[in-house]
């Protein structure tokens, strides 16, 4: 009889024999096996404590997650049919479960007597947090509602949960059919050869007998950026922007619909948990404590950095009337005009230090920064029988500490493919935790991006700002795997306030903004050389350019979100749009279409679970900012800095108050100084 490899308990998942048709039954004999030990556990416990309870029902927990999240993971990495419908399933069982288990009356009382012996028994000041965060989640969960209320709240996060799936596939595969095809050579000259390169087989993988002027150009990042980047003719410029700013409006896929039941059932939820609106309920567990503060933060920085972004606009619209005759910037037209403006002023274009970083060497170089501030070595344990991967692309990389002690592990996807969700992101594989007989599970992340994959007999080469995108996500995965916290439930990312988790990830991109990592990073595509010092030179110095509208396009984000979040009361589809259009042309600095309908494509808020959190970008900047401007007091290579990021910041997980951990590393709460210093905005 085959066995079900998604119940061979926590640990690194068997991708290479994981089928469809194994999620559901695992999933459900896992729930069933939750609910046996929560009837025995609660009926023999009179007293309830930690080990009678808490503990057991966690590892329970950590066994439903070791059946499901395998397959929560596949269906955002591979194009499988079968697989999207065996997660959907298991998906509304598992909300089945989480809502059930927190609207227990039994579990709450029994996990409020455990929180109110705590100091009784002993308990640490990690295990307190944690059963205070719980007592919190049943408070979300709906526990203390009557039946009636308790039923709907349970019905609501089901269909959350199901819209939240359906809206990013149509994402996914709005990205994956839609194609602009370019016919005229003149239309991809200028344009990097690896992007008509890869366009080129693109019309040739849509249609074998494509002629040969033909390329076919999608809406994945790789592409996107550097068409509109590159791109002369801005009629096409303008039908690609248009085509990202409208997906999912219309036909099978039209989003709009989903996101105006989002809006209404979010609404709902929280005046059933009696809270104004969702932004107030959202914010329970956050650092930032109330949507005013949240939008008086956001407007603040708007505030602070539109003057800068309007002068950096009104440079880009001068030089666009001169060079091109253009009589109003546009959307389209920034990426072009901006890097116009870089190569004259800074005397170097993105492209030829793109031919500098090589996929590998960044890697490689990442690893180098690494070890020289935390003293961690990564090894590739790509191959290893311990280890399979669900694609080729895919290498394991294990972390050693100093003493050899192996850390953890970090499997890295990061090329685009059909059928792979756009953007990047890490998410937890296995959760660091301490066993009973002391043994220690050791934890791992997944980290994927979307760069442009090797073609030809060539690497992949990295635009300076995807080994930024490297090197942010690098840091979450650092986050999760160097925790030194004993229990799962508080153990590296997990439990981590929203607005504070991109504190690590943001903290770590500031090694590429410096010579020497850069130098070691680099090597030549052809030659092996590491980038020219003067080139780095040039680099640096451009670090800021245009930065103040890029901050003005964040906070169009977050403000939107926000402010979609903080109303009272459902909106139609037409009052979403208001929302979203009104909010982010009160801060643009360039015009915003008529057409536009970002919110139809917004992964973050509507299916990535940055709801009423995006402001947690700029938030975490501020703290990241601050965090690194100690490195600049003692050198990016200080080693007593390094030691108390790690020890105070990545070691802690959710253990202790995000803030006063922050508080812990720096000596002070933090400012936005450093950040405005950093972006040449003082």
């Amino acid at each position: 009889m085959e066995t079900n490899p998604l119940l061979a308990g926590p640990g690194h998942p068997k991708f290479r024999s994981i089928r469809a048709e194994h999620v559901e039954p695992a999933v459900r004999q896992r729930i069933a096996e939750w609910r046996e030990l929560a009837d025995s556990v609660l009926a023999s416990s009179a007293a309830p404590t930690w080990d009678s309870v808490v503990a057991p029902l966690d590892e329970a927990s950590e066994r439903i997650h070791a059946a499901f999240g395998p397959a929560a993971h596949l269906v955002h990495v591979l194009h499988d049919d079968a697989m999207r419908e065996a997660h959907a399933r298991a998906q509304a069982l598992v909300v089945d479960h989480e809502t059930r288990r927190g609207q227990d009356e039994r579990l709450w009382k029994a996990f409020t007597e455990v929180r109110a012996r705590a100091d009784a028994d002993g308990l640490s000041a990690a295990r307190t947090k944690i059963l205070d965060d719980e007592l919190r989640d049943f408070r979300l969960a709906g526990a203390q509602l009557p039946p009636p209320q308790k039923a709907r709240v349970g019905a609501i996060l089901a269909e959350l949960s199901k819209i939240g799936v359906e809206f990013a596939q149509h994402v996914t595969d709005e990205m994956d059919a839609w194609r602009l095809v370019v016919t005229r050579r003149a239309d991809v000259e200028g344009l990097p050869e690896t992007l008509v390169a890869a366009a080129r087989r693109q019309a040739v993988k849509d249609d074998p007998s494509a002629p040969e002027d033909r390329w076919a150009f999608t809406l994945h990042m790789p592409c996107l950026q550097p068409f509109l980047t590159y791109q002369k003719n801005r009629a096409l410029r303008e039908e690609m922007y248009k085509a990202s700013a409208t997906r999912c409006i219309s036909g099978q896929r039209d989003n709009t619909a989903l996101v105006r039941r989002t809006v209404e059932l979010r609404t709902e939820l929280a005046k059933l948990l009696g809270f104004a609106n969702y932004a107030e309920m959202a914010l329970l567990d956050r650092m930032a404590k109330t949507p005013a503060e949240v939008h008086s933060f956001l407007e603040d920085l708007a505030r602070r950095a539109k003057p800068h972004a309007t002068r950096q606009k009104d440079e880009l619209a001068k030089l666009a009337r001169e060079r091109d005759g253009v009589t109003r910037l546009e959307r389209w037209d920034l990426g072009y005009y901006r890097e116009i403006l870089r190569r004259e002023r800074y005397d170097f274009a993105d492209e030829d230090v793109r031919r500098h970083l090589p996929a590998g060497r960044v890697l490689a170089g990442l690893g180098e920064v690494v070890r020289r501030l935390y003293g961690v070595s990564i090894a590739d344990r790509t191959g290893d029988a311990r280890f399979e991967t669900w694609h080729a692309d895919v290498r394991v990389l294990e972390l050693t500490d100093a003493d050899g002690s192996v850390l953890g592990h970090i499997y890295t996807d990061l090329f685009a493919r059909p059928g792979k969700q756009t953007g990047a992101w890490v998410g937890g594989m296995v959760a660091r935790h301490v066993e009973a007989d002391g043994s220690v599970r050791l934890p791992a992340a997944y980290l994927v991006c979307n760069f442009t994959p090797p073609a030809g007999g060539k690497p992949s080469l990295l635009r300076h700002d995807e080994a930024r995108t490297l090197f942010h996500e690098t840091g979450h995965a650092l986050h999760h795997v160097l925790t030194r916290v004993v229990d799962r439930q508080c153990s590296g990312t997990n439990g981590v306030p929203r607005d504070g988790v991109e504190l690590p990830s943001q903290f770590f991109e500031n090694w590429i903004w410096h010579d020497e990592p850069l130098t070691a990073m680099s090597g030549h595509v052809d030659t092996g050389e590491p980038i020219p010092a003067a080139l780095i030179g040039h680099m640096l110095s451009a670090r800021t350019h245009c930065r103040a509208i890029d901050i003005i396009r964040q906070m169009e984000f977050a403000l939107a979100d926000i402010e979609l979040h903080m109303t009272a009361e459902p909106l139609d589809e037409a009052a979403i749009h208001r929302t979203f259009a009104s909010a982010i042309e009160r801060v643009a600095v360039l015009p915003v279409p008529v057409w536009d309908r970002f919110e139809n494509g917004f992964l973050h808020i509507f299916a990535g679970g940055y709801s009423a959190g995006y402001y947690g970008y700029a938030w975490a900047e501020v703290l990241a900012a601050d965090a690194f401007s100690r490195f600049e007091e003692e050198g990016i290579w200080s080693q007593r800095a390094a030691s108390d990021f790690r020890d105070h910041v990545l070691a802690n997980g959710s253990a202790a108050d995000f803030m006063d951990l922050f508080v812990a590393y720096r000596g002070r709460r933090p400012t936005p100084d450093a950040l405005f210093r950093s972006a040449g905005l003082v």
